[in-house]
C-alpha cells in the first residue's frame, strides 16, 4: 500500500494531465473552452486589414443560396451595398463552439445597424441540432442554412470559416479556424468598412 501511495504521489502531475487530456478529448464543451482560452490571448485573431482583396472580386455572394430558420429563401439582392459577416459553423465542431461567443458579441454590437448583415450558416447534417445548440446556449444570431451549393471562394470545407464582404461584395476577410471577433480592433475594422 505504501508503494502505491509513493507511486501516485510521484506521478500525480502525469495522472492529472492524463485525466484532463481525456476530458478534453471526449467533451466538446471542454475543447471549446480550451480553444476559447487560446483565442483570448490574441494568437488566433484574424484581421480584415491583413486580408488581400483580389482585383475584380466583387459580389462574392452571387450563387449563395440560403434559407432562414423558417425555411424562407434569403434574397441575395438584400446583401447589396451592405457589409456582410458570414460564419460557417456546426454544433458538433469544438472550434466553432469556441469562437461562437465572440460571434454573438459582434452580432449584438451591430444587430441594429442596417448596413451590416450577419449570416451564421449552420452546416449540421441535421439543422435541428444547430437550432438546439443556439437555444441551449442563449445565442441570438440568425439561424441560417444553405439551400444549395456554397461557392468555393466562400467555403472550402473547413469549419469554422468566416468571411467578411465589403459593400461592393468583395471578400475582405477569409479566415479558417477559431478566432475572437469580439476584440475592439476587429470592431474598428468593421466600422471602417461601414463608412
Amino acid at each position: 500500500m505504501e508503494n502505491l501511495r509513493k507511486w501516485v504521489m510521484s506521478n500525480l502531475s502525469t495522472i492529472v494531465l492524463t485525466v484532463l487530456f481525456i476530458i478534453i478529448l471526449v467533451n466538446p464543451d471542454a475543447k471549446a473552452w480550451l480553444m476559447r482560452q487560446v483565442a483570448s490571448t490574441g494568437i488566433l485573431n484574424s484581421s480584415i486589414s491583413e486580408a488581400k482583396v483580389k482585383p475584380g472580386s466583387t459580389a462574392a455572394y452571387t450563387g449563395l443560396i440560403l434559407k432562414n430558420e423558417y425555411g424562407a429563401l434569403i434574397d441575395p439582392s438584400y446583401l447589396k451595398n451592405k457589409v456582410v459577416f458570414i460564419n460557417f459553423w456546426a454544433s458538433w465542431c469544438p472550434p466553432c463552439r469556441a469562437e461562437f461567443p465572440s460571434v454573438e458579441k459582434l452580432y449584438k454590437k451591430y444587430k441594429t445597424n442596417p448596413d451590416i448583415v450577419f449570416l451564421t450558416v449552420n452546416l449540421d447534417d441535421n439543422p435541428g441540432l444547430g437550432k438546439t445548440y443556439l437555444k441551449e446556449k442563449g445565442f441570438t444570431v440568425p439561424f441560417i442554412t444553405p439551400a444549395g451549393n456554397i461557392p468555393e471562394d466562400l467555403y472550402n470545407g473547413s469549419l469554422p470559416t468566416t468571411v467578411v464582404l465589403d459593400r461592393k461584395g468583395a471578400i475582405r476577410l477569409h479566415h479558417t479556424g477559431v478566432a475572437d471577433y469580439s476584440k475592439d480592433s476587429f470592431y474598428k475594422e468593421i466600422d471602417a468598412l461601414l463608412k
